[in-house]
């Protein structure tokens, strides 16, 4: 039998400063509408696996995230929450979502559908670390200030190359007046699975 997991690509997902923070006291350091604009355009319609760390710090009108499916990995057993499917570790949860796509509504309602093309991981640290290896795809927007934080990136290995940056040159500015840009890596180990 295959594995439902091959037939899909692990991606992940996060906004970085200069140094790498990527979290503070469990929320992002930061206030940059491009960059949520960003992450809703890429995951929107896709399944997206957190850490329960993750799921907490969401605000809860945006909980869980409208039209994903939100596959929460918690080792408490016992743990639930409206709209979250739960999962005991991240190989179970990217399983979960690659066996069959609930693409969600706009109102975070999932119907059942074909199987998931791209499956995003959104946080938190030690998530991101778990997966990084094994993961086929790397968008970063990347923040052109240095903040304080208690949650930094994970270290990419060689094998990640850079194949994307917008703006091809310089930075974008924010309404916030932020400069960031967006990068995306693929891994190329992966690619030769």
């Amino acid at each position: 039998m295959n594995n439902p997991a091959q037939n899909v690509s692990v991606a992940l997902i996060w906004a970085q400063s200069a140094g790498g923070v990527i979290g503070h006291d469990g929320s992002m350091p930061w206030h940059l509408p491009e960059d949520l604009a960003h992450f809703k355009s890429l995951t929107l319609g896709s399944p997206v696996i957190m850490g329960r760390k993750t799921w907490d710090s969401l605000n809860p009108r945006f909980r869980p995230l409208p039209g994903r499916r939100n596959i929460v990995v918690t080792r408490q057993e016992a743990w639930a929450a409206p709209g979250a499917e739960v999962a005991h570790s991240v190989e179970s949860a990217i399983k979960l979502a690659a066996a069959s796509d609930h693409s969600a509504d706009s109102s975070g309602t999932a119907a059942s559908g074909e199987p998931a093309a791209v499956v995003w991981v959104i946080g938190g640290a030690q998530i991101f670390s778990s997966v990084l290896e094994s993961a086929d795809r790397l968008e970063v927007t990347e923040i052109d200030k240095s903040f304080e934080g208690d949650t930094i990136a994970p270290e990419r290995g060689d094998q990640w190359m850079l194949v994307a940056r917008d703006p091809v040159e310089g930075w974008h500015t924010s309404t916030t007046e932020l400069r960031y840009r967006f990068l995306r890596y693929e891994n190329q180990r992966a690619q030769q699975r």
